[in-house]
């Protein structure tokens, strides 16, 4: 039996046995990712998408993404690639190759590098570390859309191949990443840890009657600054998706008036899906 270090819930795998994640294996002599990859998704994004709003603003990244997630996110929005295993249909592309789609597109169509998406990247550690050393090598980006759920070893690691990470914050209490089966101080750990090493932007979807309180929103913000106010801040609309059908999408005069609310205390903050 051998022990996953790249998050916090450590699974314990038997040889052949794969993890939480559904994307990392025994295989017999370490924990590896069994989606090194293997790709669900790919296309070519202007980086404000990401959401990257102060990282190379008017550029595109090529976007990929896997299949397999660290939390159980009843309202995630790429649910079927990140709730899925090894069973869904996938394109196998070496590190390698991947760049050198980068390179074509950066030619062509203004692409700064790579962007690791869609679903969680850090499940497939060692595809994009890879991946990213190849890329600094020939001084492309490497950028992470992640939940943060990371364990800080695995973190410190990686983070010098790493040019920005746009990091998700669910909510700003361990009750919300209960509902998540997920840990809020490892997620306000990666933020940390991260903005000492790459440029980091922060998302939080307001979801109606689980995140939306004007008081955490001033709790997060506060946090937020605390490390620097010019974090930028993604405070994002929920609409209904996967299991979370039984809610309207946000008002959009809530997700504005969060927004106000976190101006008080950040430099950077912008609305999303309204």
């Amino acid at each position: 039996m051998k022990t996953c270090e790249i998050c916090p819930k450590h699974c314990r795998l038997e040889k052949g046995e794969i993890g939480n994640c559904r994307a990392r294996i025994n295989d017999g002599e370490k924990i590896t990712a069994l989606n090194y990859g293997e790709i669900t998704s790919i296309a070519l994004d202007p980086i404000e998408k990401k959401p990257l709003y102060r990282f190379f603003p008017g550029t595109k990244i090529l976007s990929v993404g896997s299949y397999g997630c660290n939390l159980n996110c009843p309202f995630c929005q790429n649910f079927e690639i990140s709730m899925a295993d090894k069973n869904f249909p996938t394109r196998k592309i070496s590190p390698v190759e991947l760049v050198n789609l980068a390179l074509n597109f950066y030619y062509s169509h203004g692409n700064i590098g790579i962007a690791f998406t869609y679903n969680e990247p850090f499940i497939s550690y060692e595809f994009v570390r890879d991946t990213s050393q190849i890329l600094k090598n020939i001084g492309l980006k490497s950028v992470l859309v992640t939940n943060g759920t990371i364990a800080p070893a695995a973190l410190k690691k990686i983070l010098p191949l790493i040019d920005a990470m746009n990091i998700d914050l669910k909510g700003f209490s361990q009750k919300i990443y209960d509902y998540l089966d997920g840990d809020f101080e490892t997620v306000k750990n990666t933020i940390q840890i991260a903005a000492q090493s790459c440029h980091v932007e922060v998302t939080t979807l307001i979801v109606p009657n689980l995140n939306d309180t004007e008081d955490e929103m001033l709790a997060e913000s506060k946090w937020l600054a605390s490390i620097s106010k010019d974090i930028p801040l993604h405070v994002s609309r929920f609409f209904p998706r996967y299991k979370v059908t039984d809610r309207p999408p946000t008002n959009i005069k809530k997700v504005y008036r969060l927004a106000e609310i976190a101006r008080e205390n950040l430099n950077y903050v912008y609305t999303g899906n309204c």
